[in-house]
């Protein structure tokens, strides 16, 4: 929840306006109200796609202030962020709702970006392997492999946003090793090669090479850096 219309559309304006030198493909997620503009700016062919922060559980009616998968889909969204940490923490989002929204998304043709991770105390006690297998179990894995395969996972680990604390190369490679493990166990070696599972957890330019390194890190899931079209360019660069 952050910029008005004129930073929203110039930040836009940013990162389009450098397209041809990206070598990774690029999402942008403003705010619901942006969206349609931001979405003139990006259009529909190339390398920089317009998602959504957000949507409901539910397929459409009397859901005031709620906004529906299949109205994103009529405005052209291609991309929606489904159970990120801060929906989850401050709006209480259960695995069963975000199942919900990935049926929903899924059946409109949308593609899901689905957030997964631990708070401070699972990390403390060790506990984020099983945390995580359970979010994934309870929201994703309900799905075919087929539907799976339009899905994009985001580790976040909630600990290492917004509070100094910084994951390290090696936290998460292994957490990210561990859901690409989960997928094959689940599906098939071959698909979980092929998901893309991004990193969220306070990715910026200083540390994103060596985060984008990591061997089942795909890329990231960029939060405060990406208000600023220099940090964010910067980061894609390094990811490409």
């Amino acid at each position: 929840m952050n910029l008005n219309s004129v930073s929203a559309v110039q930040l836009a304006k940013d990162i389009k306006a450098q397209e041809n030198s990206f070598k990774c493909e690029v999402i942008v997620c403003p705010s619901f109200i942006f969206l349609s503009e931001v979405k003139k700016i990006n259009g529909s062919t190339g390398i920089v796609k317009t998602g959504a922060q957000n949507c409901s559980n539910k397929e459409g009616g009397a859901y005031t202030g709620e906004v529906s998968v299949s109205q994103l889909k009529s405005a052209g969204i291609e991309y929606v962020i489904i159970g990120h940490s801060e929906r989850r923490e401050h709006y209480h989002e259960t695995n069963e709702q975000l199942r919900e929204k990935l049926q929903l998304a899924l059946k409109h043709g949308l593609k899901p970006i689905f957030c997964c991770g631990e708070p401070l105390q699972i990390r403390q006690a060790n506990q984020q392997s099983e945390y995580v297998k359970k979010q994934l179990e309870e929201s994703l894995f309900v799905f075919t492999a087929e539907e799976v395969s339009n899905i994009t996972i985001a580790y976040e680990p909630i600990w290492a946003i917004g509070t100094g604390l910084n994951a390290t190369q090696a936290q998460a490679q292994e957490i990210h090793a561990f859901i690409r493990s989960q997928l094959a166990a689940k599906y098939s070696n071959e698909l979980a090669d092929k998901t893309r599972i991004l990193y969220g957890g306070s990715c910026k330019p200083d540390n994103a090479a060596e985060l984008f390194a990591c061997p089942d890190v795909d890329g990231g899931l960029i939060g405060g850096a990406s208000l600023k079209a220099n940090d964010f360019l910067a980061i894609i660069a390094l990811a490409g």
